[in-house]
């Protein structure tokens, strides 16, 4: 695996790749886990190569969130995407993606202003901008995301579609622990206490998306969730909330496919979790 931090020496890189087959881009942020590789296998499915990245944006991070505290482990994180069969490891720094006088930035109106968007203000504008550059970098013909992230991946494909851009957005299953959180580069800020009290979060989520297929009032179904969370030790939740699975408007009757969705913090930590929600066949 070849490791470029310069963006001339990835275009070479890819242009040899792509002489010889297809390319898949997996990014990421770095502090690997089994979610990031399970992305890279998928990606080996569907490229003849795979390019990963790893970069932590500074432009989707508010001033009071993690910056500076983000994990950052470059030497593991190679080794393990080497050992997966990763041909290509772009690893920029800031100044390289973002060179002084650096002013241009994309904003995907609507899907990315509620949920996320309006408790972290210019972040999807600091995800957008930063994947578009990443898919004019490398040219991918397939990109892969998690959907553990499901709002970041709707606003990604809403990007793609609206700017033409030839590229295949693949949203990947949220992979979880075996107590059923799912996987995060932020749970390693837990405590143990904080994690045994975490697996609420899925449990919630699962039975209320259970108890909605089944018919029952979706508020009054939301509500109780957003309950059981506070009363199992989180200290706020930012939303729990059933909303389109293509456009993310608010589901009042579940017609069509939807998503469950939620973000809470506890111990000072944000998670975020969501679930598919069928209408009834």
């Amino acid at each position: 695996m070849q490791i470029v931090r310069d963006v001339e020496a990835l275009r070479e890189n890819v242009a040899r790749l792509r002489a010889g087959g297809t390319i898949a881009l997996v990014p990421t942020m770095g502090a690997l886990h089994d979610g990031h590789m399970a992305l890279v296998a998928e990606a080996k499915l569907r490229a003849d190569h795979v390019v990963a990245s790893i970069f932590v944006n500074p432009t989707q991070f508010g001033p009071n969130e993690d910056l500076a505290a983000y994990p950052r482990r470059e030497a593991t994180d190679a080794a393990m995407l080497e050992e997966a069969g990763c041909a290509t490891l772009w690893a920029p720094d800031a100044a390289t993606m973002y060179p002084d006088g650096h002013s241009t930035s994309i904003h995907v109106a609507n899907i990315s202003e509620g949920l996320c968007g309006a408790y972290r203000p210019g972040h999807f504008d600091g995800v957008a901008t930063v994947v578009a550059k990443l898919l004019n970098q490398v040219m991918p013909d397939s990109v892969l995301f998690g959907e553990k992230d499901y709002q970041q991946l709707v606003v990604l494909r809403r990007m793609v579609r609206d700017l033409d851009m030839k590229v295949e957005i693949a949203g990947i299953p949220t992979q979880r622990d075996a107590d059923g959180l799912a996987l995060s580069s932020r749970n390693t800020y837990l405590s143990e206490e904080d994690r045994r009290a975490a697996r609420i979060l899925p449990r919630s989520l699962g039975e209320a998306a259970a108890a909605v297929q089944r018919g029952a009032d979706i508020g009054t179904t939301l509500a109780a969730a957003r309950d059981k969370l506070l009363k199992a030790g989180f200290s706020s939740v930012d939303y729990v909330e059933l909303r389109d699975a293509e456009t993310l408007a608010p589901v009042q009757a579940l017609e069509s496919p939807a998503r469950l969705l939620a973000a809470a913090r506890i111990g000072g930590t944000r998670l975020i979790d969501n679930l598919p929600v069928m209408p009834p066949a």
